[in-house]
């Protein structure tokens, strides 16, 4: 476990360098000492079945639509989830190009490796035919990563800008982020949302997850979920104003805000309360910045949250 200030700070260090070379190397340290020495998909797996599942709690028919996910990431585990489970097109865009055709690779083995174990995961929700294209795919075809997007129906798009996306107006059913919308700022993350009801369908649904949580905390367990909330923003700037690891530390009730005023209707909104975060700030435990100590304790311990919405009519 490295401690998360230490880890802030190689962040900010490699985050000097010129921008390809600072992402090669933090790409490397990552392959040889972080998160991506042994990579498993089901998590993300995981997550692009929870978002499916969201877009049928709210009513709607996910099979045969076309998607389009904001921050593909490393891997795209989630587009390879949406079509394993019926999606006809899936579009998946990044500000810059991370993914990694290694990596998708290794995924792509551990699913072939461990079948029983995708399958129970996906449960009656997977197409089994498509899954088992995907297994010869890997047996009898030589990887490449655009060979695994004609396979799967994923149109890469990286650098994109979510606030002015190469799309046609009204061409997506269904609009999805996981864990991406907390590292944008709030400035941007209003142009994200006025595009996005450019290329939604008037019929279309938005799904997200977001994480609300301290990010270095899923590494360093000596702190808690909220940690980040007892510094201003200065201070916080100074261990996380990097492009590794920025959050902007918005809290649910402000990203509830932040669809409201884009103009979309809530029809499912799931937070996650945080017991353990619950705690801390009922004994008082952990100093809050003024920026946050106006906001109840109720909404400064949801850790996350799954949230459906639709454009006004």
């Amino acid at each position: 476990m490295i401690h998360w200030k230490l880890k802030a700070m190689i962040q900010n260090v490699i985050s000097l360098l010129p921008a390809t070379a600072s992402n090669a190397f933090y790409f490397w340290m990552q392959r040889h000492f972080g998160g991506l020495r042994k990579i498993n998909p089901a998590a993300r797996l995981v997550g692009g079945i929870g978002l499916w599942k969201l877009i049928k709690q709210s009513g709607y028919d996910p099979k045969g639509k076309v998607f389009l996910e904001i921050g593909t990431g490393r891997v795209p585990m989630l587009p390879l989830a949406f079509w394993l489970m019926g999606g006809t097109k899936i579009i998946t865009v990044d500000l810059h190009p991370y993914l990694k055709a290694e990596l998708t690779k290794d995924c792509l083995q551990y699913i072939v490796d461990n079948t029983d174990e995708i399958l129970n995961i996906f449960g009656d929700l997977i197409d089994e035919s498509r899954l088992d294209d995907l297994i010869h795919f890997n047996s009898n075809t030589d990887f490449s990563i655009n060979a695994f997007f004609d396979l799967c129906c994923i149109e890469y798009l990286a650098p994109a800008d979510a606030t002015k996306l190469p799309l046609a107006a009204k061409s997506i059913d269904f609009y999805s982020s996981y864990n991406v919308f907390e590292h944008i700022p709030p400035t941007v993350l209003q142009q994200i949302f006025t595009e996005s009801n450019r290329v939604i369908k008037d019929d279309g649904l938005f799904v997200h997850r977001i994480d609300y949580s301290d990010h270095f905390a899923h590494d360093d367990k000596s702190i808690s979920a909220i940690n980040f909330l007892q510094y201003t923003d200065a201070e916080w700037g100074k261990y996380a104003g990097n492009s590794y690891m920025y959050m902007n530390r918005m809290r649910h009730d402000d990203f509830l805000k932040l669809f409201q005023s884009a103009g979309q209707s809530l029809l499912v909104e799931n937070p996650v309360l945080n017991q353990d975060c619950l705690t801390l700030l009922n004994n008082q435990r952990l100093p809050l910045d003024m920026q946050f100590k106006e906001k109840s304790i109720a909404v400064l311990a949801i850790s996350g949250a799954w949230i459906a919405s639709k454009k006004c009519s």
